[in-house]
């Protein structure tokens, strides 16, 4: 599944035409970073200088605030068994954390980690990222939804590469005007315009950790982080490093 969905996007990327104005990045790395590979990442995001992890799995979900030269929790919060966390974001102070298939999304103090309050959620729980004024939240289809910060649906925005629907897409980033949208089973990042849900970049993270550093828990890509410096930091599910990167763009 994962090889045929990156051939696919490659295939997709080879016809397109000129105008289209598609970038193709792979990424380098600047510096690594320890990751605990107990973390079973869905959601990563800078908070000013707190590294914020949500981690999912029914009996090991968790929301950590992590150090970035050691990987170690600075503080974590544990969830109930029955709750499998996916995607996470800070907006107004307030950290927002969906589950997956509970069909609820919890708030919390974004300082302390303290429940405040929580909303029926009428959809699946993947990927989470704000705008600044909005959420803007995936749940495995080619489709992003727009919320105020009471979880009301402002928009529906359907994402597309070369007229074609981009499924699967998961965890999520808002960085420079832009979404970035990691592609579940994939090592594809999509850079997408908010405004039209047009792809105007594919990102191929494949390699970006070694087979030597594999193990048999490690998963897939998943989790992309943007500090207040414009550093881009990416890792995945399990895995025991976390990276910063920059773009090279393909020609």
């Amino acid at each position: 599944m994962k090889r045929f969905v990156i051939l696919q996007f490659l295939l997709l990327l080879c016809f397109l035409p000129a105008c289209a104005q598609v970038k193709r990045y792979k990424v380098e790395v600047v510096k690594e970073y320890p990751h605990s590979t107990d973390s079973y990442t869905q959601g990563l995001f800078w908070d000013g200088d707190r590294l914020i992890e949500s981690c999912g799995q029914y009996g090991s979900s968790k929301l950590l605030e992590v150090e970035l030269e050691s990987g170690k929790a600075l503080k974590e919060k544990k969830f109930a068994r029955k709750y499998f966390m996916e995607g996470s974001a800070i907006l107004n102070d307030k950290l927002y954390l969906l589950t997956w298939t509970n069909k609820v999304l919890f708030v919390y103090d974004a300082k302390n980690f303290e429940y405040l309050q929580s909303y029926s959620y009428p959809r699946e729980g993947w990927g989470l990222t704000t705008d600044g004024s909005r959420l803007i939240a995936s749940d495995g289809s080619s489709s992003l939804y727009f919320l105020s910060p009471e979880l009301k649906l402002q928009k529906t925005l359907n994402v597309t590469l070369n007229g074609r629907a981009m499924r699967y897409l998961n965890e999520l980033e808002w960085i420079d005007g832009k979404i970035w949208a990691n592609v579940y089973t994939t090592d594809i990042i999509l850079i997408i315009n908010p405004e039209n849900g047009k792809v105007e970049g594919v990102v191929d993270c494949e390699g970006l950790l070694p087979e030597h550093l594999r193990g048999p828990e490690t998963d897939v890509l998943n989790g992309i982080a943007v500090d207040g410096e414009g550093r881009i930091f990416l890792t995945g599910k399990n895995w025991p490093r976390l990276y910063e990167v920059r773009l090279k763009e393909q020609r």
